[in-house]
């Protein structure tokens, strides 16, 4: 099999396994994990850049236009990374799930809106579909789907921030947790003075999942870029359904959280639009192909 395949799937395959990380992390508050995520991140990610030798590079990139961008990225990963490990860690990982499946669709809309993309007609179609999926949703759950959109809405504006940004993945990251690092840093401070803090009070075991935080973020990223250079960008769009589609079958089969009949229906109708999306492309590409 390529090498590419493999490390996307790879990198897919652990982000859709995250939940049962957090899940044994769930006696710690959600913003000190959010914190250690952070913290730790940055240890390995700037460990990684010093090994690579990239750490004059990325101090040579910042300029005003990259911070302002950093500064945003950073804000829109730290609420996306906030909202699912809280989602997770309260019950709601089929509702997370689902925000994975929107999240491509809205990202397309977004470059509609704002880099000035078109779509063909029969695009319009599973948009359409899905956000009356969505809606079905909201009058099922008596709610709109607030922990799905907000995380489709996060990660898309943050692919749309990283769209413009100049610096690659390992350095566009490494600044954002360095910029999260301060708050996160006085957050965990804060807690230990007020003696809720979970690190170094919970057990070796609990200590080393905080750690290894900054493991699980990174490594997944690794795979992540090494698939990028190797395979086609049509192939990670539709390798990366792995994700959701684990978080789903975890929260439904690993944790039994409730998935109705009716919410089937709603979920149906996103599942529906994200494959008609994808067979468009790949139908439109095909044609493409054949004319050249």
């Amino acid at each position: 099999m390529n090498p590419g395949i493999v490390a996307a799937i790879g990198a897919y395959v652990s982000w859709g396994m995250l939940p049962i990380y957090w899940k044994l992390l769930g006696h710690v508050p959600t913003a000190q994990l959010l914190c250690h995520r952070i913290t730790w991140s940055f240890v390995v990610l700037a460990a990684f850049l010093s090994l690579t030798r990239r750490v004059a590079k990325l101090r040579s990139s910042l300029s005003p236009a990259v911070w302002s961008s950093y500064v945003l990225a950073s804000l829109l990963i730290g609420v996306n990374w906030f909202i699912y490990v809280w989602s997770v860690n309260a019950g709601y990982i089929v509702e997370a799930s689902l925000g994975y499946f929107i999240n491509p669709l809205l990202s397309v809309l977004l470059g509609v809106f704002f880099m000035r993309e078109r779509l063909r007609p029969l695009q319009w179609v599973p948009l359409g579909l899905a956000a009356a999926g969505v809606i079905y949703l909201t009058f099922d759950y008596g709610r709109l789907p607030w922990i799905a959109l907000s995380l489709a809405t996060t990660f898309s504006l943050y692919g749309l921030v990283k769209k413009k940004a100049p610096l690659g993945a390992f350095e566009g990251l490494t600044l954002e947790t360095g910029l999260l690092l301060a708050p996160a840093l006085v957050w965990l401070g804060w807690s230990e003075v007020a003696g809720t803090s979970a690190f170094l009070h919970a057990g070796a075991g609990s200590d080393l999942l905080l750690v290894g935080a900054g493991v699980v973020t990174t490594v997944p990223l690794v795979m992540f870029a090494a698939a990028a250079h190797r395979i086609p960008l049509s192939m990670i769009g539709i390798l990366q359904y792995i994700a959701p589609t684990i978080q789903f079958l975890i929260g439904v089969f690993l944790y039994h959280e409730p998935f109705s009949r009716t919410q089937f229906t709603g979920f149906g109708m996103v599942w529906l639009a994200v494959l008609l999306f994808w067979i468009e492309r790949w139908s439109f590409g095909r044609k493409l192909s054949h004319l050249t």
